[in-house]
């Protein structure tokens, strides 16, 4: 896939900096998973397979089901509108990237957990 350099990027090297910045505010990992987890539709173990196997993004969410209330995230990250985003792997990596960081900023997970 021709596109921006994140696609190749392994997606373990971003987990661990998304784990960071949330500890860092004083979150969990546990947290970080969970929403992953909610967006990806993966289990808890899919998750560490693909940590583990230095997954790419395009293949991390090439595979992954996808929770279709996705959709219902809104926002700016590093200056752009998420639900804007054409292209579709880059709107999913938005859509992760706005999750952490309201994670990050204290919101409460069922805020960041949306649901219709």
């Amino acid at each position: 896939m021709v596109g921006h350099r994140i696609y190749a990027m392994p997606f373990a090297g971003v987990h661990r900096a998304y784990i960071a910045k949330a500890e860092k505010k004083g979150r969990t990992r546990d947290e970080v998973d969970e929403i992953i987890r909610w967006l990806t539709g993966y289990s808890q173990d899919d998750l560490d397979r693909h940590v583990d196997q230095d997954t790419t993004f395009t293949e991390f969410f090439g595979d992954a089901p996808l929770n279709p209330d996705r959709t219902l995230i809104t926002g700016k990250v590093c200056g752009v509108q998420v639900e804007t985003v054409e292209e579709p792997l880059m709107r999913e990596i938005r859509y992760l990237d706005k999750l952490i960081d309201e994670l990050a900023k204290g919101r409460p997970m069922e805020k960041i957990l949306r649901k219709p």
